[in-house]
């Protein structure tokens, strides 16, 4: 095979896999502002709101891993060409769909899709760069998410308000057709040494996670609550026992156990869950209330979480050309500090709004909010993948992958629930506790000596 710089397509090629990641964050964000509006179409059980978003997000998490390994046996770029395919049909389907029933379906359906795109990006990025220009074209990734994240709210406002809330599915459909028509540019890779699919694993799994997932959503009583996720832990337990029980018969498990061994990596795994609970949550928190209580409209719901998506892109580029290479992971601790500070100011611009009026200083609190997203994630990964050895690190990465989707499901399913029952003001607090947990976490998955050894490729 020759060498990947002498590939003549790269730059191109990138561009497809950009495009690809950014469609499904995309769809992502814009379905958090347009989900008071299709309830509002459809009709429904106000959880429905939650289920639009969580829907997608449950079954991405944890087909993840096994999309990963898809990739691995069937190759990559065909399983990325199969899941673009299956993702723009699933986009159609929730554009068309007449219920609020067919609609989750057939985002449950988007989820699975994205799940066979996502893990490729980074295989087929490494089989067609090398060397100085690797780094730059991983490094191109972090902006694009960024725009996509500024874009996505601001999009699904204007769309639903102009249009329809159908209009925000048709958006996949030229980009996700433009993207398979470039495939082509893509450079065919597979695993050497193809691992088998367990199919076991990714069934226990999925059942653990639902079980703790479902109750939450659907605002379960107490005996709900228990059972569900007493079957959730004994699943969890039983897909443990199997992955080991795979690594003993040398087969290839789903996750490596092997990882749970690291401190610092099982700590940024619960890291992950709460940090991308409290985010994904309070977005959703936010657009909502505006939505249903002062009854703003989804035009300016979209704007209002403009400044924490402007904020979030300012301090990824701040963090990861400036304060990372010089602070290393301490950058983490500010990020959190400058999120919390956020919250607490979003509970005072809450307590102090009228009760029928636009609560302006919720503006200033987002973008703080933002900041410290964007100060925290930046170091996040590196340091929670600085002591994975190198045959782990595929795994490692897949896995925190599917950590931080799950994570967005149970923060939606949660900080949703707390602000249908108890107001936006409520919802903060439980955010404010998470974010204090995610801060004990923190201290885990860092070395004693933090940090100025880590560094940023630009």
């Amino acid at each position: 095979m020759p060498m990947s710089n002498t590939y003549r397509h790269r730059w191109p090629a990138l561009a497809v896999l950009l495009v690809a990641e950014a469609m499904n964050l995309l769809d992502a964000t814009i379905m958090t502002v347009a989900a008071p509006a299709i309830h509002a179409d459809l009709g429904g059980p106000v959880s429905d709101i939650q289920w639009y978003g969580a829907a997608y997000t449950l079954p991405f998490a944890v087909l993840l891993i096994a999309g990963g390994r898809l990739g691995d046996i069937a190759g990559r770029r065909r399983v990325f060409g199969i899941g673009v395919a299956g993702f723009v049909l699933a986009s159609l389907a929730c554009a068309f769909a007449l219920s609020a029933g067919l609609l989750i379906g057939a985002r449950a359906v988007q989820g699975a899709a994205a799940a066979l795109v996502i893990p490729q990006t980074i295989g087929l990025i490494r089989v067609m760069f090398d060397g100085d220009e690797l780094a730059r074209a991983m490094g191109s990734i972090g902006p694009v998410m960024g725009l996509a994240a500024v874009c996505g709210p601001v999009a699904g406002g204007v769309l639903t308000h102009a249009a329809s809330w159908r209009a925000v599915f048709f958006v996949n459909v030229p980009l996700g057709l433009g993207v398979l028509i470039a495939a082509p540019l893509l450079r065919e890779d597979r695993s050497a040494r193809r691992p088998r699919l367990d199919l076991v694993g990714t069934v226990l799994v999925s059942g653990a996670v639902g079980s703790i997932t479902y109750p939450l959503i659907q605002g379960a009583d107490f005996r709900s609550y228990a059972a569900a996720w007493g079957l959730g832990l004994a699943l969890f337990a039983t897909f443990a026992v199997h992955q080991r029980h795979r690594t003993r018969r040398e087969l290839s498990p789903l996750v490596e156990p092997s990882l749970f061994g690291n401190r610092g990596f099982s700590a940024a795994l619960l890291c992950s869950v709460l940090f991308f609970a409290v985010v994904s949550g309070l977005m959703l928190v936010v657009v909502v209330q505006l939505q249903l209580g002062p009854h703003i409209g989804v035009l300016a719901a979209g704007l209002t979480l403009l400044p924490w998506s402007c904020a979030m892109g300012i301090s990824s580029w701040t963090a990861g050309r400036r304060l990372v290479p010089r602070h290393g992971s301490r950058v983490m601790y500010a990020g959190l500090a400058a999120l919390l500070t956020g919250v607490l100011g979003a509970v005072a611009a809450y307590t102090t709004a009228p009760d029928t009026g636009y609560a302006w200083p919720l503006l200033a609190a987002l973008a703080v909010c933002g900041a410290g997203q964007g100060l925290f994630a930046v170091p996040f990964f590196t340091t929670a993948l600085h002591r994975v050895r190198p045959h782990e690190t595929g795994s490692a990465a897949g896995l925190l992958n599917a950590v931080q989707q799950l994570g967005s499901t149970l923060g939606v399913a949660l900080l949703g629930s707390v602000f249908f029952r108890g107001g936006a003001e409520e919802a903060f607090w439980v955010a404010a506790g998470l974010l204090v947990a995610t801060g004990a976490a923190t201290v885990f998955m860092t070395p004693k000596r933090a940090a100025t050894y880590l560094s940023v490729s630009s």
